[in-house]
């Protein structure tokens, strides 16, 4: 296996869905707190890169297992198959990234907070079901909120409450700080599980996947697309009003006009080889520049 057949099994260009939430997590902890763990922010994050792999992988693993003889998924667009991978290469790389990230997990937790091993235990079973069973959360209606709250406001929650636990409770005034910050990115995340959806819906219903597109149909799921987007910037400007984030990420509105434009382009047409990097795009832009702003607001008095 060659880097760009694994950087394919692992979707590493998707990384970015984890590491923004990590690093807003990361940046709240300072501005509001003036704390942050590096040796347990370290810790926190290799675990959740392992466990993202884990997840990726298994999510292949069970689409080529589940794809019906239709037509041609798994001999042609499914990577195992494409490829011609070992099968017992891929069970092993999900044993070592599944064992690896727990252990890793299970002894954060015991050095800073149980809640940690509570939130670390939700994640992985939303990650398990989101593609196990014979109706993974992938294939109900379901897949964009479970995507979307588990990297957009868990990781960032956990990693928030890794630097802080010694310093305030784990109460619904924090949950709701965190969620706030979170929510931007975490509906841009459920954007993308949206937009890949809507793109493949056809070939969703060939192998017995009925998403939330197939119940409310495209035309329904792009006007949702739009409106998704238009809230994470709502959400952001309520956010720095509230002094929950800094005020220069009011500064998010500058890239308005070129997510509006992604936006516009999809809406017209919804095909995954030539308009579903918009929605990938759209993610990245979101996501790097709350970080950027976040970061210049560091420095304000």
């Amino acid at each position: 296996m060659n880097f760009k057949v694994f950087a394919e099994l692992i979707e590493l260009k998707a990384k970015a869905a984890s590491v923004f939430p990590f690093l807003m997590g990361f940046l709240y902890s300072w501005y509001h707190y003036e704390q942050v763990k590096p040796f347990y922010m370290l810790l926190f994050f290799v675990s959740m890169i392992l466990f993202n792999m884990f997840v990726d992988i298994w999510d292949n693993y069970m689409d080529y297992h589940n794809a019906t003889e239709i037509h041609d998924y798994k001999e042609e667009t499914n990577i195992i198959g494409r490829e011609n991978l070992s099968l017992s290469l891929i069970k092993n790389m999900m044993s070592f990234s599944l064992i690896s990230s727990a252990i890793i997990g299970i002894y954060l937790a015991s050095q800073t907070s149980w809640i940690i091993l509570w939130l670390g235990l939700f994640s992985y079973a939303m990650g398990i079901l989101y593609s196990a069973g014979p109706r993974p959360l992938s294939s109900l209606p379901v897949g964009e909120i479970t995507s979307g709250v588990t990297m957009g406001i868990v990781i960032p929650l956990i990693c928030v409450y890794i630097n802080v636990y010694d310093l305030v409770s784990f109460n619904w005034e924090f949950i709701g700080g965190v969620i706030m910050l979170s929510l931007p990115t975490a509906l841009a995340i459920s954007n993308l599980m949206l937009a890949n959806n809507t793109c493949d819906v056809e070939e969703d219903i060939l192998n017995n996947r009925h998403t939330l597109v197939y119940y409310i149909g495209k035309k329904r799921a792009v006007m949702l697309f739009k409106i998704l987007v238009l809230s994470s910037f709502i959400i952001v400007t309520i956010s720095s009003i509230m002094g929950i984030v800094p005020i220069t990420l009011l500064g998010l509105w500058l890239v308005f006009p070129k997510i509006w434009k992604n936006v516009s382009t999809f809406s017209k047409e919804q095909i995954k080889t030539k308009t579903f990097s918009l929605a990938v795009q759209n993610l990245g832009i979101i996501a790097l520049v709350q970080v950027i702003l976040f970061s210049l607001g560091l420095w304000l008095p």
